[in-house]
């Protein structure tokens, strides 16, 4: 049976989606058939079908999580309603599949956030050694673009429970469980963790006819699984500490596994993560998020650098203002006022030019809600821990605190 599908972003109910999307998570059957076999990591394979059109969902659309391995695979089962909301996940949350790049990194940096707290308070690690980053690679030829990173990665169980439900977030289950079992080691970990909402991953089949997860726990005991719905999961010993996924691209999609494609979205979105994040060997967020910092601990060489990487700038900055706001939520901003601009010389209307991020990745850039039309000088950004963010993080939700935090913006200027 076929099923017809016309939801469009603007008319999706966000409300009901969530709804929909945590009823779906705790119907989802795990149907366990085959003994865990014992192996140094596994490697979890996701296989979808999407040579039906665009608004027709099969019912083979789920295939597997399944390895090419001849290790012995548990078999689990998804539910029909929850096929339907992955095409809802993969179709009608975002309004632009380069943001794929942005959420896979995202939770990459989650991965290793939760490693460096692991480590932080003394729990024996797998390799502590490696050095903590986010490889990506692309392939041209094979159609591939890689993620990996050396963080936490996952047991076969997790990868069960964080790849098998959707709308599960691992990020946001270590915060409480944080909460709960060491409530004053919070404060780093719930800094740096960016997820919440459990459905980044499946931003990959936006562009994606195939996604390979590879993953081996940190806290792990050297024994790996693979999962299959059907997804499989089945143990492999080539994978190192933290998780590798391998997408294979759709043909229309064949630009993402492109260097500079990547490095443009990467620049653009995820440029201030935390860790380092290496595309085919080389460094590519080498300018560092200056709002977070003390104003006393940066430079004026760095500001005037920083002034002109965000502001895609020529000239120094006339003005520059650094502060932190608790009101009507925590803010950190940083602003800009350039010794220039287009409209001086009777050229070009400028566009806003304040950017909104949240724990240092992009959410909307050069925003119109952030400050006045009047004031569209103005160049930086504005970052905030605890924005209330739509589900595909493009968007604030809340309306009337967007107008409290413009209104105190625009005084302190």
């Amino acid at each position: 049976m076929d099923v017809l599908f016309h939801h469009h972003p603007s008319h999706l109910n966000l409300n009901m989606l969530r709804l929909s999307l945590r009823r779906a998570a705790a119907s989802v059957a795990v149907k366990s058939a085959i003994p865990r076999p014992q192996h140094a990591a596994f490697r979890a394979l996701t296989s979808f079908n999407v040579s039906a059109p665009r608004n027709v969902m099969m019912p083979s659309m789920v295939r597997a999580f399944s390895t090419a391995d001849s290790t012995p695979a548990d078999r689990h089962e998804f539910q029909a309603e929850t096929r339907q909301l992955l095409d809802i996940v993969t179709h009608s949350i975002y309004t632009d599949k380069e943001v794929f790049v942005r959420e896979l990194i995202s939770n990459a940096s989650d991965a290793l956030e939760k490693f460096r707290h692991h480590q932080a308070v003394g729990a024996t690690l797998l390799t502590p050694e490696v050095e903590p980053k986010i490889v990506i690679t692309t392939d041209v030829a094979a159609n591939t673009l890689t993620i990996e990173d050396t963080g936490v990665g996952m047991t076969k169980e997790e990868l069960v429970a964080n790849l098998g439900t959707i709308a599960r977030s691992g990020s946001k289950a270590f915060l409480e469980q944080l909460k709960t079992e060491a409530p004053t080691e919070t404060t780093a970990a719930a800094t740096g963790i960016i997820g919440k909402f459990g459905v980044g991953f499946y931003s990959a089949f936006m562009v994606a006819d195939k996604v390979e997860v590879y993953s081996a726990s940190a806290l792990g005991d050297g024994s790996g699984h693979v999962c299959s719905g059907t997804f499989e999961v089945r143990a492999v010993a080539d994978a190192g500490r933290g998780s590798k996924i391998v997408m294979h691209m759709k043909e229309a999609c064949k630009d993402y596994a492109k260097p500079d494609r990547v490095e443009s979205i990467i620049k653009k979105y995820s440029n201030f993560v935390a860790f380092p994040i290496l595309l085919n060997g080389t460094e590519v967020n080498v300018v560092q998020a200056l709002w977070t910092k003390d104003a006393r601990d940066v430079s004026d060489d760095q500001y005037t650098d920083f002034y002109k990487f965000i502001a895609n700038a020529y000239d120094d900055p006339l003005y520059r203002l650094h502060f932190k706001a608790d009101a009507p939520l925590e803010l950190k901003t940083l602003f800009f006022i350039g010794s220039s601009h287009t409209e001086k010389f009777g050229y070009a209307r400028l566009e806003p030019g304040v950017s909104l991020y949240s724990r240092k990745v992009l959410i909307e850039r050069h925003s119109p809600d952030i400050l006045p039309d009047w004031m569209r000088f103005v160049r930086g950004v504005v970052d905030s821990e605890d924005l209330p963010l739509s589900l595909s993080r493009e968007k604030m939700q809340d309306s009337r605190l967007l107008a409290k935090m413009k209104d105190v913006l625009t005084r302190r200027i």
